[in-house]
């Protein structure tokens, strides 16, 4: 089985693929990348390498045997004025952030052309755990009723359409009426916003209405940025009053499965796998 060279942002991500690496015998390489990546990925072989440090990050793979690699993690924007980059890092930086002022997803496709220059195949987390996706149809006990899942169509709509100006990836509705859309903040600041609205705009802790969507954007490069969904969305879908959660099926990254699943239940958040749109 290849080497894998891990390249580790923050959040719980990282750590679910080396603990899979682990379990599965695959050997693992870890770039922990620096003012993101956990300290749970520390009992792992690899390096400490800053944001634009890319010929230390190259060498570190190579001389590692990795054969492919995968981007994983939170990792913010960067503040190019701020970085301090290597030799390498140096020759890129002005195409990195040509590449920034066209989108995040532009900025994605330019690293991973890097790496694959460099001789790296790149897989998706999906790709080298397949069971973390959102399967199709309901995960968890609750499912949505008919007014959720008109919400929850419209939500996906929305998110699509905001997706198609790479604008994010998440979109709230509730009663027909869009309450919320994901730009730079993130999904937790987003549910944040909803808990702050009006009660009979949405619904109330315990007594639900309303829909969280998150879809990929149409240019998206789903091996490095698949939207994601983990205990912190599910525990902001029920503090903000909302019904559940959809996403489409193979296309919507589920962190720490069972607990989310278990959490759900719990709060009485519903969690839906639909059908991609045909192209």
């Amino acid at each position: 089985m290849e080497k894998l060279g891990l390249i580790a942002g923050g959040g719980t991500l990282p750590v679910e693929i080396a603990q899979h690496c682990e379990r599965s015998g695959r050997p693992l390489f870890v770039i922990r990348l620096k003012g993101f990546a956990g300290d749970g990925l520390a009992p792992y072989a690899g390096a400490e390498v800053g944001l634009a440090e890319i010929g230390k990050c190259l060498k570190a793979l190579k001389r590692a045997g990795c054969k492919s690699i995968c981007l994983a993690g939170d990792v913010a924007r960067p503040d190019f004025a701020s970085l301090v980059p290597d030799l390498h890092g140096l020759t890129l930086l002005p195409k990195a952030i040509a590449a920034a002022r066209k989108g995040d997803d532009a900025l994605l496709r330019f690293l991973v052309g890097v790496f694959e220059k460099a001789g790296f195949g790149v897989l998706g987390a999906h790709e080298v755990m397949d069971d973390l996706t959102l399967s199709l149809g309901v995960l968890g006990r609750h499912a949505p009723g008919d007014s959720d899942m008109a919400d929850a169509l419209r939500a996906l709509d929305v998110a699509r359409a905001i997706g198609r100006l790479d604008v994010g990836q998440a979109a709230v509705v509730a009663h027909g009426l869009v309450l919320a859309v994901e730009a730079q903040e993130g999904t937790d600041a987003v549910l944040a916003r909803v808990a702050d609205l009006p009660a009979h705009l949405k619904g109330r802790p315990g007594a639900g209405a309303g829909v969280l969507a998150k879809a990929p954007k149409p240019i998206q490069e789903t091996r490095v940025d698949l939207p994601t969904i983990g205990l912190a969305t599910i525990h902001g879908v029920a503090r903000a009053g909302l019904a559940g959660i959809v996403g489409e099926a193979g296309r919507l990254l589920v962190l720490d499965r069972e607990a989310v699943i278990q959490l759900a239940d719990e709060l009485g958040v519903f969690i839906l796998g639909v059908e991609r749109p045909e192209p």
